[in-house]
Parts: structure tokens; C-alpha cells; sequence
């Protein structure tokens, strides 16, 4: 039998299962649209409802740059927690020649015994880029969305990385799915303030639930073996939405998300809040910009870039077994005495949820060769 007929007959057992037992779908932040050329967007429903949609989950079809019919359906499981960071210098240097024997890594204040150490330049990306088009970012948004074509254009690779683009007011709304194809990323414009007949949603913003979104339904489903990214831009000034920051925060942390935030508003609109934005990415191991001209706009993109180039990744299997779902705190030092006077700043997430006892394994696929 080939495996696209064991496929199909393990896809129609599972269906003939789920009929059987009454299971529901997930409910999903976007709405269950098809995302295609003539339409895209598919708006945010209520995340506070616990009831699952109506409609089927689509499979993601933007996503077909990077999972073939071809692929096999396996399942993976990994006793180790593995860690991105980076290192700097005082003077903001990325220092790319740590070893193993230069670092120690704690969880809860227990030394760990690191399994893996090594550079990863040549991760693949995915990357949910995020952008406020409500009216407090009119005057800033044109240069916001060429910096971030730029971005995009610098950072993407053939055949390797990936990026999808999120618009928000008070509504969130999926304007390209995952993909590798750099012309529709660019046929992108974003949404403007969206609607003529509902004028509180194009005056609101609902950044919490954009970043709750983009994690759950977009990053969570992105390829396995890729660097989570969520590019946030916005003033960071949140003013409607069901979530709040620390369940935005905790969802992109499940998700193993790094989040980058740009924040750049309008002085005429009230500035931006650093606070709020320094907060959510200081919490899932990214970092906070807030450039005051389109120079500095480019350089903090530029920066990102490199981050995202020059990270270490560390693995280690945790010492504490439980699996209990609870959040294990982080702390990676530099240990070689020789480095100390460089006073290096390393830059990661501070913790993690550990697993359950009843979490089920995630059917991932094998990129094809």
C-alpha cells in the first residue's frame, strides 16, 4: 500500500472516530474562512466562547510552499526543553563564539545538564508579522509597512522561511497566510481602518487578542523544525479586545514564540506605551524598539534580522520530571571568568509550562526531502 492510500485510510478512521464520539474541533480566534487571492482576511470571533465553531476547520492551505502532499504524518516526542539566546557585548556587539563550557542553565534555580549547544544561523523562520492599522497609526503606518517589506525581502530565504501578515484594529484579521512566496507577501498592503459602518472598531485596538491569535492559530500550526517569530508593530496602546497581556503572553510562550515589538504612534494620539510592549517581549525572549524617525525604523528591523540570525540554541532534558503543566523559571549565566569583564547580556525567554501528564502527542510532518 502507498503512503498516500495509508494516509487516507488513517484519515478516514480518524473522521469515522470523531463522528462516532461526538468530538469537536478546537475553537480557533479567526474566523473559518478559506483563505484565497480574491479573499484573504478572515476576522477574529469571540475568544471569551468556549463554544467550538459550527463550521470545519480548514486545512492550511497557505501553507503548501511548505507542507507537500507527499509529507508523512509522524509523531514526535522530546524529553528536552530547548532554549534560543543571544549575546552581546556593552557596546550592543552580537558575540558569536560561545561554547558549552561558557554557559551554565538553571530551571528553578537547579543547575541543568545541557545535551545540545550550537550555533543556529541557518534555522528556518516562520514569521507572523503583526501590524496596528487602527487610526492612532495613520500618520506612521506607510513607513511602518515599507520598513517591514524591506524586512521581509532582507530575511527570507527560498525555500526555507516563511512569514504570514496579521492586521488589527479593533478586529483581527489574517491578510496572507504562511508562505515562501515573497510576490504575494508584497501584494500585501495591509487593511486601513476597516469599516464604514462600524467607525468603534477602526478607532479601537485589540493587540492582546492579535498576538492570542497569531499564536494559537497561526504559529502553533507552523512548521516544526522553524524559529517562531511574532513582529509586532504598534503604539502599544491596547484599548479594547477580550485578552489581556499576561494570557497573550502565556499563549505565545506555549507556542515557543519569540516576540519582537516595534513601537512607533502618533505623538498627536497619545505616544506609545513602552511598558506594555518592553513587558510582552521581555517575557518570550525577544526585544523592544521604539525608533523616532524612518533611520532608526530600518535599524531596529536591521537588528532584528540579526538576532534572529545569531542565536544560540542550548537543550537540556529537565531534571524535574513532573508533568504537571506548571511554568519553569530560566536562568542561563556565563560561567567563564574570562568573559565577565565583556559584562555580556544575554537575551532569552525567562521560563516555560512544562507538559501534563494527560497532553497528547502532536501529529507533526516530515518535510519532504
Amino acid at each position: 500500500m502507498s503512503n498516500q492510500a495509508r494516509r487516507k485510510l488513517v484519515l478516514g478512521c480518524c473522521l469515522v472516530i470523531l463522528l462516532a464520539t461526538g468530538a469537536s474541533l478546537p475553537n480557533r480566534m479567526f474566523a473559518q474562512t478559506d483563505v484565497t487571492e480574491k479573499s484573504r482576511t478572515r476576522r477574529v470571533s469571540n475568544p471569551a466562547s468556549s463554544a467550538p465553531s459550527p463550521t470545519p476547520t480548514p486545512t492550511p492551505a497557505a501553507k503548501e510552499e511548505i507542507l507537500q502532499d507527499s509529507d508523512e504524518v509522524v509523531r514526535v516526542e522530546t524529553n528536552l526543553t530547548s532554549i534560543f539566546f543571544t549575546a552581546a557585548d556593552s557596546s550592543k556587539r552580537f558575540i558569536n563564539n560561545l561554547t558549552k563550557e561558557d554557559i551554565r542553565i538553571l530551571e528553578d534555580g537547579q543547575t541543568q545538564e545541557i545535551f545540545t549547544f550550537q550555533k543556529n544561523l541557518e534555522l528556518p523562520l516562520s514569521i507572523a508579522i503583526l501590524i496596528d492599522t487602527s487610526r492612532s497609526e495613520e500618520r506612521t503606518l506607510p513607513d511602518e509597512k515599507a520598513a517591514a517589506r524591506a524586512f521581509v525581502e532582507a530575511v527570507m530565504r527560498p525555500d526555507k522561511d516563511e512569514a504570514a501578515i496579521v492586521s488589527f484594529t479593533g478586529e483581527v484579521t489574517l491578510e496572507q497566510g504562511f508562505t515562501g512566496n515573497l510576490d504575494r507577501l508584497r501584494r500585501v498592503g495591509g487593511t486601513p481602518p476597516i469599516s464604514d459602518t462600524n467607525q468603534m472598531l477602526a478607532g479601537s485596538t485589540a493587540i492582546w487578542d492579535a498576538v492570542w491569535a497569531s499564536s494559537n492559530d497561526l504559529l502553533s500550526i507552523s512548521a516544526d523544525n522553524t524559529r517562531r517569530t511574532i513582529i509586532l508593530l504598534t503604539d502599544g496602546e491596547n484599548t479594547s479586545g477580550q485578552m489581556k497581556i499576561h494570557e497573550a503572553i502565556e499563549r505565545a510562550q506555549k507556542a515557543d514564540a519569540l516576540i519582537y515589538a516595534v513601537g512607533i504612534g502618533d505623538s498627536y494620539q497619545g505616544g506609545v506605551d513602552e511598558g506594555s510592549l518592553r513587558k510582552i517581549t521581555e517575557q518570550t525572549g525577544g526585544r523592544a524598539y521604539f525608533p523616532h524617525n524612518e533611520r532608526e525604523l530600518r535599524s531596529a528591523f536591521d537588528q532584528i534580522q540579526r538576532d534572529l540570525r545569531e542565536q544560540y540554541l542550548v537543550a537540556y532534558s529537565p531534571s524535574n520530571k513532573v508533568r504537571d503543566g506548571s511554568y519553569r523559571r530560566i536562568q542561563i549565566e556565563v560561567v567563564n571568568p574570562e568573559l565577565r569583564p565583556q559584562k555580556l547580556k544575554l537575551n532569552y525567554r525567562p521560563g516555560y509550562f512544562a507538559k501534563t501528564a494527560d497532553s497528547d502527542l502532536p501529529n507533526r510532518r516530515r518535510p519532504s526531502p
